[in-house]
């Protein structure tokens, strides 16, 4: 599949904002997994460490699914790939099915934007258990932002290291 990634607006209101460098974000994750092989989406960065662009995606399937189904919209919904509640646990990407994977990743994201847009506002509030505080959709939507560019970051070297491929 093609990924289409759309530059965010140079005008916007805030939400349009944060939901549009989200998306972009989102878009440049999988554009530094187009193209590759199960085997290169599954190689790890820097052994020992199991960080691999796969392991990325399966993360991210989390991070969406913690932060939009568990604490936005209160679901009690497990982790994808963890019972323990381990985010490393997903970064394993190994003997990972890279169809499951991705499809787990993009069903968070499409449960993501739901709940994003049938939010009253970004001061709609949720509970984070690990952090025992209330938080806002706003804070969800900027942490999602900072998980996706640092993990991005991540995903230019790995990508690099594969096949000599930079930027998108």
């Amino acid at each position: 599949m093609k990924t289409e990634r759309i530059g965010p607006p140079l005008l916007a209101d805030e939400r349009e904002s944060l939901r549009a460098f989200l998306d972009f974000h989102r878009a440049t994750l999988a554009l530094k997994c187009e193209g590759l092989t199960d085997e290169q989406l599954r190689r790890q960065a820097s052994p020992p460490s199991t960080l691999s662009l796969l392991g990325l995606v399966r993360h991210m399937a989390e991070v969406e699914r913690t932060w939009f189904r568990r604490v936005i919209a209160a679901e009690d919904v497990p982790l994808v790939w963890s019972d323990s509640g381990d985010f490393q646990q997903a970064y394993d990407a190994r003997d990972a099915d890279v169809a499951e994977a991705f499809a787990a990743w993009r069903r968070e994201i499409e449960y993501a934007r739901r709940i994003e847009r049938e939010a009253a506002s970004l001061d709609v509030t949720g509970h984070q258990a690990r952090w025992g505080e209330d938080v806002s959709l706003r804070l969800v939507m900027l942490h999602m932002l900072h998980e996706y560019a640092r993990h991005n970051g991540h995903a230019d070297l790995i990508r690099e290291a594969i096949d000599g491929a930079v930027g998108v």
